[in-house]
């Protein structure tokens, strides 16, 4: 196999062309052998084999810089950069990250894991080249659904400005190939990349302008012609009206042509440009070409069928949340879903089902959807808005001022709350518990099943003074599927008692309550009666019958699914009566570190937020030598 023999991007300029080609077939093969396993990122990665090839074949790496957007596709980059035999551990406890890590490999020039990004670390890479006189190329790889969020065409915008040197390719994977795609853009596409061309245009420009008189007349106008022309023929007219020189569309499963496109555009050495490349995703792998949604991000599946494995953890939380919205749409014309490009991955599917012209997907613009939603709000409409708690990061100042401040009534569906497990630390919801609990107005609630949720979001659709947040986690809600036609009454505000004791309280929130009755169960064994309690509405926060349930037991610990620092833990401390201080044993959750990625047990244990860890430390403090 030709694989065997590839372990760095220096290996590559060896191989004939029918060899690279045979080479990025093998790479698929590869991958799909091991994600098939364990489950990722396949559909983008399946789209850019060639152009990885090709990247690295033309650009000298690592000291050309190649910075990838998002970082979905980038396994045949890792596969490619000494990663070959570690990319078995892809994904895995303590193995390497789906995402380009600094850390990991001189060659991921940055970590990245949200979208957007490639283009604004590219000219800030750019410049601090030109301003150190060093030499080398600086290339961001982004997709087009990457190109919705408004950060890239923010950073376009200025990179037009500034004028550094930057390529930037544009990764293209719709289904349908622009109808540009043909011969004469071909054509064109190669003359006005090629030397003689450039040269050229670059000579005669320059003649021009020192025309006296008229010379920066007739170049302003000689500007405008090129640019209508390329317009008139290549769709890359909003690329050139920013400062971008465009050039393609190129196929981006042809090597011979990839290659020849970058080995030129590298040539032309002055200002930014961009390379249009059209992709597949899922290419080479059949059921991803058909259903590369379903593929972006994918569990275990049959690699010959493509069927996914069930695990049999019930339903998820995620489809609690879209069937019971579907069905409060059914009731409520009024209720209206706005999405950022996670309509399948927040179960909202279903709702696009009932209600089609009621749901709103803005693309990758998280901080568009909250402000489109409380203008909404704000015309009587009833906003939900499910977004991933680590997407929901980017809209912190959209939440505050454009929702709170106003008290509008826009409704945050928190999905991915706590850790998600495998994508790691870009993708764990860590920091929504801190971000929301301080920010007046707002209700916040967090479901220890999808029954609760359920119960929450036909409380979320009849409340409208002001903005409300529902996180919950990843994963299985229940073991059956849950009746979203009938509800119990939500009351906010009430903290649920599920077990009696005297010698701990242990308060939970969200997840964590079954973890906190497994935790039970060990201690009752060991001779501790322990009350349990289900926190549930941390805003607001039931403080009068917190201080009752410490105040009829020795000690208290609270436990969470998010950081210790800023969580639910910290805030009933600091809201309880100060004469029952002293019974906190401990607050349980993540310490300020930017959690690893693994399974989310494996994570538990490892922060020993697991039942048999939480009891060994709840044993040692209230009886210091007991075992």
């Amino acid at each position: 196999m030709i694989l065997d023999k590839i372990n760095f991007p220096s290996d590559l300029k060896k191989l004939s062309m029918q060899e690279m080609n045979t080479l990025a077939d093998e790479i698929r093969c590869y991958m799909l052998d091991i994600i098939s396993e364990r489950g990722g990122h396949l559909a983008s990665s399946l789209g850019v084999v060639e152009l990885t090839i090709a990247l690295h074949y033309v650009f000298n790496t690592p000291l050309d810089k190649i910075i990838w957007d998002v970082g979905h596709q980038t396994y045949s980059h890792k596969i490619l950069t000494g990663r070959k035999e570690q990319f078995r551990t892809i994904r895995r406890f303590r193995g390497i990250s789906g995402f380009p890590k600094r850390n990991e490999s001189e060659y991921d020039t940055y970590d990245v894991g949200h979208s957007s990004t490639s283009i604004s670390l590219a000219a800030g890479e750019a410049v601090g080249r030109d301003l150190s006189g060093k030499n080398y190329k600086v290339v961001a790889v982004i997709g087009d659904g990457s190109l919705t969020g408004g950060m890239a065409f923010e950073a376009l915008n200025h990179l037009g400005h500034i004028g550094n040197d930057v390529i930037v390719i544009l990764n293209d994977n719709e289904h349908s190939i622009s109808e540009n795609v043909g011969a004469l853009s071909t054509y064109l596409t190669e003359m006005i990349s090629g030397t003689l061309y450039n040269r050229f245009r670059k000579k005669s420009m320059n003649v021009i302008k020192g025309i006296p008189a008229i010379g920066n007349y007739l170049y302003n106008f000689m500007l405008k012609v090129f640019s209508s022309f390329k317009g008139f023929i290549i769709p890359g007219q909003l690329f050139e009206n920013l400062g971008l020189r465009y050039f393609g569309p190129v196929d981006g499963h042809n090597i011979p042509k990839l290659i020849e496109i970058l080995d030129r555009v590298k040539r032309i050495n002055s200002g930014p440009k961009i390379v249009h490349v059209i992709t597949k995703k899922g290419r080479g792998f059949m059921p991803a070409e058909n259903d590369p949604c379903s593929f972006h991000g994918i569990g275990p599946f049959e690699r010959g069928s493509g069927e996914k494995i069930k695990n049999g953890d019930g339903e998820s939380y995620s489809s609690v949340a879209g069937r019971t919205l579907a069905e409060i749409a059914k009731k409520d014309k009024k209720v209206v879903a706005v999405t950022a490009a996670m309509k399948e991955g927040t179960g909202f599917s279903e709702f696009e089902k009932v209600a089609p012209d009621r749901i709103f997907d803005v693309g990758i613009a998280e901080q568009h959807a909250v402000t489109f939603s409380a203008a909404l709000s704000s015309t009587g409409l009833k906003p939900f808005v499910p977004m991933y708690s680590t997407f929901l990061q980017r809209a912190y100042d959209q939440i505050i001022q454009d929702a709170a401040l106003m008290k509008l009534p826009v409704r945050l569906l928190i999905d991915r709350a706590g850790v998600v497990g495998d994508d790691g630390e870009t993708h764990h919801g860590l920091f929504d518990i801190s971000m929301i609990k301080n920010i007046p107005d707002f209700q916040f609630f967090a479901p220890s099943d999808g029954e609760e949720l359920r119960d929450i979001l036909y409380y979320a659709w009849k409340y409208s003074s002001g903005p409300v947040a529902i996180r919950y986690p990843r994963g299985s809600s229940c073991n059956e599927k849950i009746d979203v036609k009938e509800h119990n009454k939500f009351i906010p505000g009430k903290i649920r008692t599920l077990t009696k004791g005297k010698d701990l309280a242990i308060f939970a929130l969200g997840d964590m309550v079954k973890t906190a009755l497994d935790t039970e169960v060990i201690l009752k064994k060991k001779g501790f009666t322990v009350t349990v309690v289900n926190i549930l509405s941390i805003k607001p926060l039931d403080i009068t019958g917190i201080d009752k349930v410490i105040r009829s037991c020795k000690k208290f610990i609270t436990i969470e699914n998010g950081f210790i620092n800023g969580g639910a833990g910290e805030y009933i401390y600091s809201n309880i009566n100060s004469s029952l201080s002293d019974r906190r044993l401990f607050n349980a959750g993540f310490p300020e570190n930017f959690i690893k990625h693994g399974s989310v047990n494996e994570l538990f244990r490892e922060y020993g937020l697991d039942p048999r860890n939480l009891a060994d430390r709840i044993i040692h403090g209230l009886s210091p030598g007991k075992k």
